[in-house]
Formats: structure tokens, C-alpha cells, sequence
């Protein structure tokens, strides 16, 4: 198995998780704020990855060796993703009561045009077959969650953020995965974003234990789970594989976020959604059919960065 099928497969195990975990959040924002449920569920995923760095956190194959260098990267790295990730799910939480599911999960995938976008600024020129899948994926994703025409709200705006947030997480893990331990650089996000929500918390909200523990089921899934397992393996996996390739196969939550309500809660889908469901697969797995070879200079390395 190749490097990048094997990180396509993480990515789509990632996105199955996320996907299941839309229940989770609906159910926990019944008992607790935004902030109180990111706190809670960031501290779980932290504690959670805590005894697995201790287990399997050693220096990974590829890895260069650990110093100063490599610690600064770390530090920095997850304070980026942590800071990125605490930015885009605010807005999320926040925006998704001004709007209505259907709009919130189009306009989060979104996501799939920003990241090659900034990624042109960066020096990154997706090919004409990742854009190609990039348009399947967002006409999927219109049929998919767009059930009725309405004008761009306030809640819209706000998902829109959360958008721009998840573009840069996407792109932040692109820059320093390949650098540091993805399991350490995932733990220290989830305290970065743990810390962020705290101060949220006390701000803006009444945390009380009652509460938190009413909600402990959704909190523990969404923590150990989504969060936990979900991110640390989108860090792994992007250690291999385009950072435009990834948000197409991250967005899969969403369409299966559609088919474990399907399949689990009964919830009708339409002829409509099924098409969506379907170009949005489509658009995925074209990104990971085989193109041409790449260029390569004249010392034999590929001149054009990662493979697709």
C-alpha cells in the first residue's frame, strides 16, 4: 500500500468519525455552552493522547531527530493548529444557531476552494484534476445540504469564518507535520484550544458541573473520538498527501454525517441528497486516481512538491 492511499484511507476514517459526531454535538449543546462544550471536549482529547504519546510518541520513521530545531517546530505547530482550531469551531458553534444545517455544512465545505486558493499564494498550483474535484465536490455538496434558497445571513457569515479557520488549520498541519511528532503536535492543540475556550467560558458562560456531567456522553465522544482519534489522524495522514486532497476527503463528514442519519436515525434521503452524496465520492476518488508523472529536475526530485 502507498504512502498516499494509506493516508487517503486515514482521511476518510477521520471523516467518518466527524461525521458520526454531529449527533454528539446536537445532543451536548442541549445541556452546555459553545465554549464549555470545546473546553470539555478538548481536555478529554488531551487527556486521551496523553498515555498514547507515552506508549507510541516515540521519534516515527521519517522524523528527523529531536533538538531545538524540531522542538521550536512543535511548539509553534501546535500552538497554530490549536489557535486555528479554536477559531474555526467557535465560529461554528456560534453561526450554526443563526442558520440552518443544511447552509452551515455547504458553506463549511467550503473549505475545499479556499485551501488551493491560498495555496496558489504559497506557491502551490493545484492541477486541473484536483480543481475539476473540487467543483464535483462543491456542486455535491449544494444538492447535498442546500434544501431550499435563502438569503446569506448572519449565521451564514459567521460558518463562513469557521471556513476560512478549517482552510488554515488544513494548511498550518501541511507546513509542520512533516517536521515534528504528529501525535505530540495534536495533543498540544487540543490544550491550546482548551485554554482559548476557557477564557470564552468564563467570559461568556456559566459553566457548572451539573451541566457538564448531564452532557458526558456527547463530551466523551466528541473528546476521545472526533477530537482525540479524528485530528491526530488528519495530522498523520497529511504527513503524505496534498493539503487540497485532504480537505476534499475531509469534507466527506458531511455526507456521511447525511447517510449515519440515513441508516441510524431513520431520516429520509432524498433522491436529490443521493446525488450529492455520490458527485461529492466522485470528485474524492478521482483525487486519488493515478495522473501522469511528474517533472523532475535534474537531481530527480519532483519540481512541482507532493504528489496529488
Amino acid at each position: 500500500m502507498s504512502r498516499q492511499l494509506r493516508a487517503g484511507l486515514l482521511l476518510t476514517l477521520t471523516a467518518i468519525i466527524w461525521g458520526a459526531a454531529f449527533v454528539a454535538q446536537s445532543v451536548g449543546m442541549d445541556y452546555v455552552g459553545p465554549f464549555t462544550y470545546q473546553f470539555s471536549r478538548n481536555v478529554i482529547a488531551g487527556l486521551v493522547l496523553l498515555p498514547i504519546i507515552k506508549i507510541f510518541g516515540k521519534q516515527q520513521s521519517g522524523e528527523p531527530a529531536e533538538g531545538k530545531k524540531s522542538g521550536k517546530a512543535l511548539a509553534v505547530g501546535g500552538i497554530c493548529c490549536g489557535a486555528a482550531l479554536f477559531v474555526a469551531s467557535s465560529f461554528q458553534q456560534i453561526g450554526i444557531k443563526y442558520t440552518t444545517v443544511g447552509n452551515a455544512g455547504f458553506i463549511t465545505s467550503l473549505y475545499m476552494i479556499i485551501v488551493p486558493v491560498i495555496g496558489i499564494f504559497l506557491g502551490r498550483k493545484p492541477s486541473k484534476k484536483i480543481w475539476l474535484s473540487v467543483a464535483m465536490a462543491v456542486v455535491g455538496m449544494f444538492f447535498l445540504c442546500m434544501s431550499g434558497g435563502s438569503g446569506l445571513s448572519l449565521g451564514d457569515l459567521l460558518v463562513l469564518c469557521c471556513a476560512l479557520g478549517f482552510s488554515v488549520h488544513i494548511l498550518v498541519i501541511d507546513r509542520f507535520s512533516p517536521m515534528v511528532n504528529g501525535i505530540k503536535m495534536s495533543c498540544i492543540q487540543f490544550w491550546v484550544c482548551a485554554a482559548m475556550s476557557a477564557v470564552f467560558m468564563l467570559i461568556f458562560e456559566k459553566p457548572d458541573i451539573k451541566s457538564i456531567v448531564s452532557a458526558w456522553a456527547p463530551i466523551l465522544y466528541a473528546g476521545a473520538l472526533s477530537s482525540g482519534a479524528g485530528y491526530t489522524l488528519q495530522i498523520i495522514a497529511q504527513k503524505d498527501i496534498n493539503p487540497t486532497v485532504a480537505s476534499l476527503i475531509c469534507s466527506l463528514e458531511s455526507v456521511f454525517s447525511v447517510l449515519f442519519g440515513w441508516v441510524l436515525l431513520g431520516q429520509a434521503l432524498s433522491g436529490r441528497k443521493l446525488f450529492g452524496c455520490a458527485l461529492v465520492f466522485a470528485g474524492v476518488i478521482l483525487t486519488q486516481l493515478p495522473g501522469r508523472p511528474e517533472k523532475t529536475a535534474e537531481n530527480g526530485n519532483a519540481i512541482s512538491g507532493p504528489a496529488e
